[in-house]
């Protein structure tokens, strides 16, 4: 676990509004976030290792072109799936970070605390709920 002293290496990032017992539950929820994800990767990887697999066995008199298609759409979603999925382990890990060097529940845009409940529904999230708002302006 990472020590009580501010990083020296931060760029005068301030210090996160939340005790260590909160940040470690906030620590906890991610990892299992990140471990759902990790979870569906893996799982729509192995849809489309079988859906290629399946691809393969398929002769051209037994598949239609319309069938063909379907497969070729589902494969695609697959990917983009796995990719938004990973994007969110990206967000996820980040958050991590934060949390490892204090930072966790600091807003970007305004540098105010981001509410606890808007932690525990978004924990990746890096900005205030104002500072959202504010962006769909």
């Amino acid at each position: 676990m990472a020590d009580n002293k501010k990083d020296s290496t931060s760029t005068d990032a301030p210090a996160s509004p939340f005790k260590d017992a909160e940040l470690e539950h906030f620590k906890e929820l991610i990892i299992t976030k990140r471990d759902n994800a990790s979870e569906d990767v893996d799982r729509m990887r192995a849809q489309l290792a079988d859906a290629r697999e399946q691809a393969e066995n398929d002769t051209a008199y037994s598949f239609h072109m319309a069938d063909a298609g379907t497969d070729a759409m589902e494969r695609e979603k697959l990917y983009l799936m796995i990719a938004r999925e990973q994007k969110y382990i990206g967000y996820l890990d980040r958050a991590l970070e934060r949390i490892e060097n204090k930072t966790y529940g600091i807003c970007k845009v305004t540098g105010n605390k981001i509410s606890q409940e808007r932690l525990e529904a978004v924990p990746h999230t890096e900005i205030s709920i104002e500072a959202k708002l504010a962006q769909k302006k």
